[in-house]
């Protein structure tokens, strides 16, 4: 089978109007509204498309009700417009969830002012989400807190996106269907700066072993934590660090009983904000502000990190019989805010901005410093503007309520159902994930049963799915596909028979010879240990904080 990850030509000597450096979700906003802008885009990512901090996140679209703390209004109004947009163009992978924000007595946050903040975040986010708020969700939460404190909840509306990897998984088959040429695997090795401009990239293909210089009118470096680094080996004096990396952490937990549906944003054992968030049949608790100046693509969490966020847990649901044991894994991502050495982490805007090397000496490069899921495609467009093209018009629509898609997906899900051959519940799946996309998926998955079987027998998601990842989502290797285009091996089913099923079911459709299907499956299992830590068992520290 021909596979555009693998199979591409070389692009020594090209020309492009814009080159993007970095795959997460800003990369490939960027690219994707450059290319739709009509540009010739060309989009590097060093290893895979969503691997870095966008697959390493809290995994919510929200307006960010702590900015207001902070007197971030234009932050909060951009992020709830952002929202707004996401919620209506992508139903199948942002939807509304329902949050209650519990605070104890002890908390620094008056009442007065939390609900000055609330009403003021219902007035900037417009339109009612059309969650399902209902009284149960509270009943359940106050059934766990902790009886001996006096607790205040209130409710509120945001959004999640159970898998952002997805999203820009959609975003990079719109930018190449617009004309962009995407390139995983590919390190940009140095940018080549003549004369005081960004002429060129120096990049390598780790795939091909290949060096390339590629030419650009302007190179847009949107590789999150590692943009001071790309500019160090570019020799580009930024006059001191643009980045000051700060890690998150979170955990994975089994659903406990009595568990709310329902979000809660609550406050861990320092009083900072955490959430814990019902996310993929699981639960998340999440997330630290650590300062990290290491290896981005080598960052894991602490033992300190995960026993204060199972501690925060406990603290907030002492009844809950959970320890150290039950934690399925923890994951950690370095957030690139802004160089702020005297700020405190929590403190540092979230709002991103874009640094001109103009005045470095590297005219027609701008470095993409901070951002988060919620406002890529906001930053995309303000980057389209710095760079002086033209945004594609964005279409004014009035809000659809959230309860009003389910008719629409219930009919694509019996379209695919028919289409395929397959079961409601693998139809379901796949509409989730893929959305319109999901009827190619399916008259792919008729054609035999191989393709139609399940990735693991715990599985409604087939393996049509991940050989549409290979054919046109610039899936390369097995772990692209588990982990980010079909992400079942981030669920709670997945074990390592799963992987061996998987890896079969695939190389037989895919005609993987089986020492192919060896290597992928050692590939897959090594980055799947090396992003999804697990806690050591016999971590005297955790067990105590457990018990």
């Amino acid at each position: 089978m021909e596979l555009p990850g693998r199979n591409r030509p070389s692009l020594e000597g090209e020309h492009f109007q814009a080159i993007v450096i970095g795959g997460g979700i800003n990369g490939v906003a960027i690219a994707r509204e450059c290319a739709r802008a009509g540009r010739r885009t060309l989009l590097v990512e060093q290893h895979d498309f969503a691997a870095g901090t966008t697959s390493r996140s809290t995994r919510i679209i929200h307006g960010g009700l702590r900015y207001l703390e902070h007197a971030e209004l234009g932050l909060v109004r951009e992020s709830l417009q952002e929202r707004r947009s996401l919620l209506r163009e992508r139903p199948h992978l942002v939807q509304p969830i329902h949050f209650l924000l519990a605070l104890d007595e002890k908390s620094r946050r008056s009442v007065l002012s939390v609900r000055a903040g609330l009403w003021l975040y219902r007035r900037m986010g417009g339109a009612h989400l059309g969650v399902d708020s209902s009284k149960n969700d509270r009943y359940k939460l106050e059934r766990l807190l902790d009886a001996g404190r006096r607790w205040s909840i209130f409710s509120f509306e945001d959004a999640q996106c159970e898998f952002p990897e997805r999203l820009v998984a959609e975003w990079l088959v719109e930018a190449i269907e617009a004309g962009a040429v995407a390139r995983n695997y590919t390190q940009v090795l140095a940018v080549d700066v003549r004369h005081g401009r960004a002429k060129a990239v120096l990049m390598r293909d780790e795939l091909s072993g290949k060096e390339e210089r590629v030419e650009a009118n302007w190179i847009i470096n949107a590789t999150g934590p590692w943009a001071d680094r790309m500019c160090q080996r570019s020799r580009i004096d930024t006059k001191g660090p643009m980045v000051g990396g700060v890690r998150g952490s979170h955990i994975v937990l089994p659903r406990f009983p009595g568990a709310p549906d329902a979000a809660v944003f609550t406050e861990a054992v320092d009083q900072r904000p955490i959430f814990v968030i019902p996310w993929n049949d699981q639960i998340l608790v999440g997330t630290t502000e650590v300062p990290d100046h290491g290896d981005p693509s080598k960052t894991v969490p602490s033992p300190e990190e995960i026993e204060y966020l199972l501690r925060s847990l406990l603290r907030l649901f002492p009844r809950v019989k959970l320890s150290a044991r039950d934690i399925r894994y923890a994951f950690a991502g370095v957030r690139p805010l802004p160089f702020s050495p005297k700020t405190s982490p929590s403190a540092v805007s979230r709002k991103h901005y874009l640094h001109d090397h103009a005045d470095d000496g590297a005219a027609h490069m701008i470095s993409v410093i901070g951002g988060k899921l919620t406002t890529a495609a906001a930053l995309a467009r303000e980057c389209m503007s710095k760079i002086g093209v033209t945004p594609r018009a964005q279409k004014k629509l009035a809000m659809i309520a959230a309860n009003s898609l389910d008719p629409h997906l219930d009919h694509w899900v019996l379209q695919i159902a028919n289409a395929g051959g397959i079961s409601e519940t693998s139809a379901s799946g796949i509409v989730e994930w893929h959305g319109k996309r999901s009827t190619v998926i399916a008259r792919m998955a008729l054609s035999s049963a191989e393709l139609r079987a399940p990735l693991c027998q715990h599985s409604e998601h087939i393996v049509a799915e991940a050989v549409d990842a290979f054919a046109n989502e610039y899936a390369v290797t097995l772990a692209d596909v588990l982990l980010r285009r079909v992400p079942v091996a981030l669920g709670a089913c997945w074990s390592p028979a799963c992987s061996r099923a998987a890896a079969a079911r695939i190389g037989t459709v895919m005609d993987w010879t089986d020492h192919q299907v060896a290597v992928e499956l050692e590939a897959f299992e090594t980055e799947r240990t090396a992003f999804l830590r697990q806690p050591g068992r016999s971590d005297v520290m955790l067990e105590a904080a457990a018990d």
